[in-house]
């Protein structure tokens, strides 16, 4: 953690430009636009924080290189730099607190078997770890307390498996991967048939492969595949809390945020965009560049790039339309009533006449 940085060292290390400010003056912290203090510097990763942004009371905001016109605060320094909200990340790496080392080698309480290909020299395991026969761990990997992986599973380099995540057997893991404590990877797809008035559980013998850069959050649940793969594509970030169940393909660089449940054999494209809690009917191909707003349900294939909404999912305008219809029907029944009003006086005069 540093305590301090001048502006100008502050633009350096975000790769921007200082386009207002005195280069020698210290920052001493961050926060967001609304709680940033003096001394704090801060973003403007939304324009529509423009507003908050006039009142803010930091002494430097990053700001986007290609927005114009800014209203700012008088005193208030300005580094232009293409993304404001990634740069900013390196503010926080800068101010914030220094990342745990974990020191390679096998803590005393954890269980590896004598099978277990891994370099004790790169690769660290925690607290009460249980590593099963036929395991391989690439170079850099670290498994925290309580990880339990199984037979025959594979973990590339420099991977992350926090507290408490289990990896069943078989299962393939490619580099870099940070898998969240609580989360599940490889238990029985949700398969039944009903023989005789019983559900009588159908085997499932397939694996989980996550590929390179995948990051998936705490206690979600990857189901193995019948026979074959159930398969996360490259680049492929999952929120908490996440359903994806046999035999689905996820494309890369797909978003799947909390609460979103994914049927068995549903395939995503590359650059998929579930929102929170979207359900996907099984066997249904979602093309590349599909982004599907929160609370939806995508009840048949969307081959098309484009953003869609609703119950079931309709493109965006379309789904706009048929959300917005109930929100006329008391209108629609007090002009109905007013309608069969007029219409019974009129039959009553017509009946005396």
């Amino acid at each position: 953690m540093s305590s301090s940085i001048t502006l100008q060292k502050l633009a350096e290390l975000v790769g921007g430009d200082l386009a207002v400010g005195a280069p020698e003056a210290v920052i001493t912290g961050l926060n967001s636009i609304v709680d940033a203090g003096p001394g704090d510097i801060t973003f403007l990763g939304n324009t529509r924080y423009l507003s908050a942004l006039k009142t803010t009371r930091a002494a430097a905001a990053l700001v986007p290189a290609d927005l114009d016109g800014i209203e700012a605060p008088a005193g208030l320094a300005l580094i232009r730099v293409a993304n404001p909200t990634f740069a900013f990340s390196s503010v926080i790496r800068w101010f914030g607190p220094p990342s745990l080392e974990f020191a390679p080698g096998v803590h005393s309480t954890a269980v590896v078997a004598s099978s277990v290909v891994f370099d004790a020299q790169t690769v660290s395991i925690g607290p009460h770890v249980v590593v099963e026969d036929g395991v391989t761990l690439g170079e850099g990997t670290i498994l925290h307390a309580g990880v339990y992986i199984g037979r025959g599973a594979r973990l590339g380099a420099d991977c992350v498996v926090h507290a408490n995540t289990v990896i069943k057997d078989r299962c393939v893991i490619g580099n870099r991967v940070i898998i969240h404590s609580g989360t599940v990877i490889g238990t029985d797809g949700f398969g039944y048939e009903l023989v005789k008035g019983r559900h009588q559980k159908i085997e499932q013998v397939g694996i989980v492969q996550i590929d390179d850069d995948v990051e998936i959050g705490s206690c979600s649940t990857i189901d193995r595949a019948r026979f074959g793969r159930t398969w996360i594509g490259e680049g492929t970030k999952i929120d908490n809390l996440v359903q994806i169940a046999h035999n689905c393909v996820v494309g890369k660089h797909c978003i799947i945020v909390a609460q979103v449940g994914v049927s068995g054999s549903t395939r995503l494209g590359d650059n998929v965009t579930l929102g929170g809690q979207v359900g996907v009917v099984g066997h249904l191909e979602l093309g590349d560049g599909v982004m599907v707003l929160a609370k939806s349900a995508v009840t048949k294939s969307l081959p098309a790039a484009g953003a869609y909404v609703g119950y079931p999912a309709r493109p965006l305008m379309e789904g706009r339309k048929m959300m917005a219809l109930p929100a006329r029907i008391p209108d629609l029944i007090d002009r109905l009533r007013e309608l069969e009003k007029k219409v019974a006086a009129l039959e009553g005069g017509g009946a005396k006449a």
